[in-house]
């Protein structure tokens, strides 16, 4: 009654055509509260219109007593309007950006398919990603991507969500590594909420998990894998599997899931090649506003194998110029792997040779000094002599004394054998640059 009463007033403000205008304007924000014998009770939400009316209050309530034809009286008090509840609003709204959405997904913005160097190691993988972001849940369900250290796995595998979520934000997407699924569940379990646990995984469109290798042997933590796996596919979701070994070779990994995993595609991403990674190291100059020229990339290229290595040598050879000039020439490159070889020839001891050579080959160090001339032991034992002429510069007999051989032309036959070897095999000579990495990281 009051409503109706009040809005019959307004519209008959409107169709006045000598009233200001700005008078109507501001009483549309007032509302009604109460009609009494004394007065007809108004509310506003804000003071500062109250404030003006007040001063208009004359002329106000003599168009409202018109309207009602009886004298009647205004007051105006400050007070909040309420609200059906569901018609209640905040009143600051947040929209989420879309940088938000891709961080609450866990998702790093350097992971795009934009900036993936793509090469004959894996472009394979590269055209499954994007065809599972072009159509999730229904190609290769699940994409199991395996491979060694920064191959690219966990790149790819953001870049399909980082799609996903730009074509529909509203779409529930979370990328978990391995071991953060275990330790969410753990605590889970220990505080009793394994509701909420299953509430977050189990209705995602898209769940990616990086080295899933972690949940093998775990048995609880398989357990709520498994379900969870299930959900989500069976409702048209879409999982994403990151791993240093294809499902047959994951130790300890229930018969279900490994069965699970292998029934979709399994994709191998081979370690970079040359070209793979001078491309890689010209993206990461790109992006970093470094002046690179690809001669200077590809000397660069050749000295580092690893490519989590690449960047970082980057940097440190941009940090030697910063200042001096703008960009990185060839003069400075050779001028830091001089220094960078002199330095690992002081630090680094034929033990440390020894011992990245066992680790890589994984035989043991008492083999390598004894009698035994097995192929898996012999082999090693080459390299070992090869890179202790190489990277120390030690003379055959102090080797031969080294690894107990009672004649150096063992150890000049070993070393020649590796070193042709280098030539004619590229994949032998990527095994050995990532040993010889490995010590100059740990020099």
């Amino acid at each position: 009654m009051l409503q109706s009463v009040w809005v019959g007033f307004l519209e008959s403000l409107e169709k006045d055509k000598d009233k200001s205008p700005v008078i109507p304007s501001l009483l549309k924000q007032l509302y009604p509260l109460e009609l009494t014998d004394e007065a007809f009770v108004l509310g506003c939400e804000n003071i500062g219109v109250k404030l003006y009316l007040e001063k208009k209050i004359k002329e106000i309530e003599r168009g409202l007593s018109a309207h009602l034809h009886k004298k009647t009286s205004i007051k105006i008090v400050v007070k909040q309007k309420k609200l059906k509840k569901e018609h209640q609003e905040p009143l600051l709204t947040f929209q989420p950006t879309m940088e938000d959405v891709f961080v609450r997904a866990g998702l790093h913005a350097k992971y795009r398919f934009e900036n993936f160097a793509v090469s004959s190691t894996n472009n394979v993988a590269f055209a499954a990603a994007q065809a599972v972001s072009k159509s999730p849940g229904s190609s290769y369900n699940p994409l199991f991507l395996y491979g060694g250290v920064g191959v690219g796995k966990t790149h790819l595998a953001q870049s399909i969500a980082r799609v996903v979520l730009e074509k529909k934000p509203q779409n529930k997407v979370y990328f978990c590594p391995g071991d953060r699924f275990t330790n969410e569940l753990i605590e889970a379990i220990q505080e009793k909420n394994t509701a909420r646990f299953r509430k977050k995984y189990r209705y995602l469109n898209i769940l990616v998990v990086d080295d899933i290798q972690f949940i093998a042997g775990k048995q609880t933590i398989q357990e709520e894998f498994f379900h969870t796996f299930n959900t989500i596919v069976s409702s048209g979701g879409q999982v994403i599997l990151t791993s240093d070994r294809p499902p047959s070779e994951i130790k300890n990994l229930e018969d279900r899931l490994r069965s699970r995993f292998s029934g979709g595609l399994i994709v191998d991403i081979q370690s970079p090649d040359f070209e793979l990674r001078t491309a890689i190291l010209l993206i990461k100059a790109k992006e970093k506003e470094i002046e690179l020229s690809m001669e200077a990339a590809k000397i660069v290229a050749e000295q580092v194998g690893d490519t989590r290595a690449l960047e970082g040598t980057l940097l440190s050879i941009y940090a030697k110029t910063l200042g001096k000039k703008e960009g990185i020439d060839l003069e400075d490159i050779e001028k830091f792997f001089r220094s960078k070889n002199e330095q690992k020839k002081t630090k680094i001891t034929p033990q440390d040779i020894i011992k990245a050579v066992c680790s890589y080959y994984n035989v043991k160090q008492s083999h390598i000094k004894g009698p035994d001339r097995s192929e898996n032991i012999a082999f090693p034992r080459q390299i070992v002599m090869f890179l202790l002429r190489r990277e120390l510069g030690l003379k055959y007999e102090e080797i031969a004394y080294m690894l107990k051989k009672k004649d150096h032309t063992t150890v000049l036959h070993g070393s020649e054998k590796i070193a042709g070897l280098l030539i004619k095999n590229p994949a032998f000579k990527e095994e050995v640059d990532r040993i010889t990495n490995s010590l100059t990281l740990s020099a």
